[in-house]
């Protein structure tokens, strides 16, 4: 259902404002540039410090630019299960074509409160559900029989693996039966992730470097090794540059270093130092995206 290089988007801000033209501007180049789909109000779209009407407001425009240009997979993740789906409704009416959904992060809920989680969005909406597991920002890991039970239900129809365990995709086809849309959820593992059966990543540095990403996914999907390791090589300095401080303050960074967008963030996130800016130039212009 979905695959290949499926941008994380950050969300611009101008004046403590997000900058809603400056948004369209983004989606409409990751339309030429290749990208193959979008994530909205992720992690990396700063979703925590969103207020829900600009939560929704940029979940809004987004579908809106694209216009059914490339696949919207909306972030409407919670540790409220109530918000959670409320904002997966809202991802509904307005024509995404999924949504991602985190679990309990602080809260600590056990397997079966992960399973109950997600079961309860899925029977509220009618709507293909991406299962987020990110263990280092969640706390919980999703163990890959819980999974498996979450893989049964309606609306459930795969998982952003940002565990970097490569045993997982393996581990989650033998439990898993039928289709099960598998998605890296870090870049820099993103190949071994795709030798492993995946079918493509959610990706922060496709923020920045969408062709090559784009290129990178298309010969990991065409099982050309040879050539995706090629990229790897070219993109995997600015795969680490984008992480040295909390993202998407790296990532913030280059798209204002290429003239994409503002830098602004919002706190508690602030600026890399000025150290990590220029390792991060140096990785764009390592990938031949900075003169």
């Amino acid at each position: 259902m979905f695959k290949g290089s499926i941008v994380a988007l950050i969300t611009p801000f101008k004046d403590g404002e997000v900058d809603e033209g400056a948004l369209r501007k983004l989606v409409d180049w990751h339309v030429e540039q290749g990208t193959h789909g979008i994530v909205p109000c992720g992690t990396t779209g700063e979703s925590p410090t969103l207020s829900h009407d600009e939560h929704k407001r940029v979940t809004d425009i987004v579908i809106e630019q694209c216009d059914g240009r490339l696949p919207v997979i909306a972030g409407a993740g919670s540790n409220n299960t109530r918000e959670a789906v409320d904002l997966t409704e809202h991802a509904k009416a307005a024509g995404a074509d999924g949504v991602l959904h985190v679990t309990g992060y602080y809260n600590k809920p056990s397997q079966d409160g992960i399973y109950q989680h997600f079961k309860t969005i899925s029977d509220a909406v009618d709507l293909p559900i991406i299962v987020y597991n990110i263990p280092p920002r969640a706390i919980v890991d999703i163990s890959p029989e819980t999974m498996s039970r979450i893989a049964d239900l309606k609306n459930v129809v795969g998982v952003k693996d940002a565990t970097a365990d490569l045993t997982r995709p393996s581990k989650e086809q033998m439990l898993i039966e039928g289709d099960w849309c598998q998605l890296s959820g870090e870049d820099g593992t993103a190949l071994a992730y795709m030798a492993h059966g995946g079918d493509g990543c959610i990706s922060v540095t496709a923020n920045v470097a969408p062709k090559l990403c784009s290129e990178f996914q298309e010969a990991c999907m065409a099982m050309d090794f040879k050539t995706a390791l090629d990229y790897q090589h070219r993109l995997m300095p600015l795969h680490v540059a984008l992480f040295l401080e909390p993202s998407p303050g790296g990532a913030k960074h280059a798209a204002e270093t290429l003239g994409l967008c503002s830098a602004e963030l919002r706190l508690p996130l602030v600026p890399p130092g000025a150290a990590t800016k220029e390792t991060i130039n140096g990785a764009l212009r390592h990938a031949g995206l900075l003169n």
